[in-house]
């Protein structure tokens, strides 16, 4: 008797604390700035005045570098594009696609970005790539769309 309550207490606790620990979606804004691995992608968006725009309707997918990949972008280029508020704004919006993209939809090939330049996409089985980064965490839904990581900070194509 004693083995079937604890058994029936336990089993209440723990669908109890599975239900607390689900996340509750927010915006594509607020899913940067909760995640500590997007802190500076977060920050480069306020700087931008991009974080209004994805507190907004959407639908979004973006490609969000995390802290280590903005690590790798040469102390120089992350300088310019901090005097460059144009420039930033177009690097940050190289990296979304304004629609909600879920990792098991990517189709291989072109898509328009928000910045006005495609980007490709390429699935194979789980793996998903986007220009040459690869999504380390796929799927962070959002009210508003959807955030996928990446590893690397994607560069829009020289204007000619």
């Amino acid at each position: 008797m004693i083995n079937r309550r604890f058994l029936c207490l336990a089993a209440a606790l723990a669908l109890v604390a599975g239900c607390a620990t689900q996340p509750v979606p927010v915006s594509v804004a607020d899913t940067l700035a909760q995640t500590p691995s997007l802190s500076t992608l977060h920050g480069l968006v306020v700087k931008a005045g991009l974080n209004d725009t994805f507190k907004g309707p959407g639908p979004f997918t973006v490609f969000a570098p995390n802290n280590d990949a903005f690590k790798a972008v040469s102390a120089r280029t992350m300088d310019e594009l901090a005097k460059d508020p144009a420039r930033l704004k177009a690097v940050l919006t190289y990296h979304v696609v304004p629609a909600q993209v879920m990792a098991a939809e990517v189709k291989n090939g072109p898509v328009m970005s928000v910045q006005g330049t495609n980007l490709t996409l390429s699935r194979t089985g789980a793996y998903v790539t986007v220009e040459e980064a690869m999504v380390v965490t796929a799927d962070i839904k959002a009210t508003n769309g959807v955030v996928h990581v990446v590893d690397r900070v994607l560069l829009p194509p020289a204007q000619k």
